[in-house]
C-alpha cells in the first residue's frame, strides 16, 4: 500500500543552501575530517558516531540511497520480489534496475531505507539512479513513472524531516523542482546539460555538481560555468574516494 503523508516542514531542507561547498564519499579510502559544509556518504560505510561528529562540526549530511537499482551487497536485498529486478546495470555489475512502476513494493522499502537516515541523524538523502527509465532497465518506463515513484519518496522524507534532492534526470526538473530540496548532478558540465538545473538556483535551492576525471575536463572552463550558474562543484574521481578538487579554480 502507497502511503500518502500529510504536508509538514521539512527540518532538513534549511541544512541545505545554495553555494554551499560539498563533498561525496561513497568509497574508500574516506576523509571525513574535511572542511565543507555539506558531506554525502553512504550509510553503511559509516557508523552512528562519524555521523554525530559531522554534525556536530556544523557539516550537513546526506544519506546515499539507490531508488532504481537493486545492489547486491545490501542487507534488505532479499526483500526485492525477482519481478521487480530487471537487467543487469552495465556500468556497475553489482546492480541490477528496478521497476519503478511497483509502487507497492518499493515504496515501503525505500521509506525504511530513508527512515533508517532519519534515526542515523542524516539531514537529507540522494536517491541515486532515479533515472532508471532512461536505462535499459528490462522494463517499459517512462518519466511519468518516474516522476510518480519520486514523488512518493519525498513525500516519505518529508514526513521525517528529511529533505530529499533530484539526482540528474535533467528532463524532470520542471516536474520535480517543488518536491526537490536540492539537486546532485553528475558531469552535467561534460555533457552539456547543466543549465537545465537552474530552475533550483532561481527558487534558493542548492545545486551539488560533480565532474569526473576520468572523462576529458577543463577545470577552469567548468569552474567558470559553475560560477556563472551558481554551482556547488567539485572534481571527482569515478570511484568516489576521498580524492577532490573544487572550485573556484
Amino acid at each position: 500500500m502507497l502511503i500518502v503523508w500529510p504536508a509538514v516542514a521539512v527540518a532538513g531542507a534549511g541544512a541545505f543552501t545554495a553555494g554551499q561547498s560539498w563533498d561525496w564519499q561513497l568509497t574508500e579510502p574516506f576523509d571525513m575530517t574535511r572542511d565543507v559544509a555539506v558531506m554525502d556518504i553512504d550509510p553503511d560505510n559509516h557508523d552512528p558516531a562519524e555521523i554525530a561528529a559531522l554534525t556536530a562540526r556544523g557539516i550537513a549530511t546526506i544519506c546515499y540511497v539507490s531508488v532504481g537499482t537493486l545492489e547486491a551487497w545490501r542487507d534488505d536485498v532479499g526483500a526485492f520480489p525477482p519481478d521487480v529486478v530487471g537487467r543487469t546495470y552495465d556500468d556497475w555489475p553489482d546492480e541490477r534496475f528496478l521497476d519503478i512502476r511497483r509502487l507497492d513494493i518499493l515504496v515501503p522499502i525505500m521509506e525504511a531505507r530513508i527512515a533508517r537516515c532519519a534515526a542515523l541523524g542524516f539531514d537529507g538523502v540522494e536517491p541515486d539512479n532515479m533515472d532508471v527509465y532512461d536505462n535499459a532497465s528490462g522494463f517499459p518506463l517512462t518519466e511519468d513513472d518516474a516522476v510518480t515513484y519520486i514523488r512518493a519518496l519525498a513525500d516519505s522524507a518529508h514526513r521525517l524531516g528529511l529533505a530529499i534532492g533530484q539526482k540528474n534526470a535533467p528532463g524532470l526538473t520542471p516536474a520535480l523542482i517543488s518536491d526537490m530540496d536540492f539537486a546532485i548532478t553528475e558531469g552535467c558540465a561534460q555533457d552539456g546539460w547543466c543549465s537545465a538545473m537552474s530552475p533550483y538556483i532561481a527558487a534558493g535551492k542548492p545545486v551539488f555538481a560533480a565532474e569526473y576525471t576520468d572523462r576529458p575536463l577543463d577545470v577552469a572552463d567548468v569552474c567558470a560555468q559553475s560560477a556563472s550558474l551558481g554551482l556547488s562543484t567539485i572534481i571527482k574521481d569515478r570511484d568516489l574516494t576521498a580524492t577532490r578538487r573544487g572550485c573556484p579554480e
